[in-house]
């Protein structure tokens, strides 16, 4: 499964958090590539998901096919990748970046606060102990 959010993610997260520099976008966005039509340009079946509720169904085919699968997902760069705990000077790092005025401030807070309140709220569509 390759993840495709056209932005070298990790890096890009790490500079907020670690540094609390803005996103460099010159050196963090990268091109869209259809790196499904690529796996199937040498053999492989490509698969493409943009919505999470096919995401699924495009496990179960990949499982189900008679050769190698490469499953492509376009993700939103503007999620952070959370770890399960913050420490405060990461905290502190990461606000320090909304205010230099990183270029995804007002997706990076909307994005953030969602991640962060579907893992707490009840009822959340994931939490199988209310159903």
């Amino acid at each position: 499964m390759v993840l495709n959010n056209q932005d070298l993610n990790q890096v890009t997260w790490e500079q907020r958090v670690m540094e609390g520099d803005p996103k460099f976008e010159t050196s963090q966005d990268i091109p869209s590539v259809a790196y499904h039509r690529f796996a199937e340009m040498i053999g492989f079946k490509g698969i493409y998901v943009d919505d999470a509720e096919q995401l699924g169904r495009a496990w179960d085919e990949a499982f189900a096919a008679d050769r190698p699968v490469l499953i492509e997902v376009k993700a939103d760069p503007n999620v952070p990748p959370l770890p399960p705990h913050i420490t405060l000077a990461q905290a502190k790092a990461f606000a320090t970046t909304l205010m230099k005025g990183d270029p995804n401030e007002g997706h990076i807070l909307l994005d953030t606060a969602k991640q962060v309140l579907s893992a707490v709220l009840p009822g959340h569509k994931d939490d199988k102990s209310t159903k």
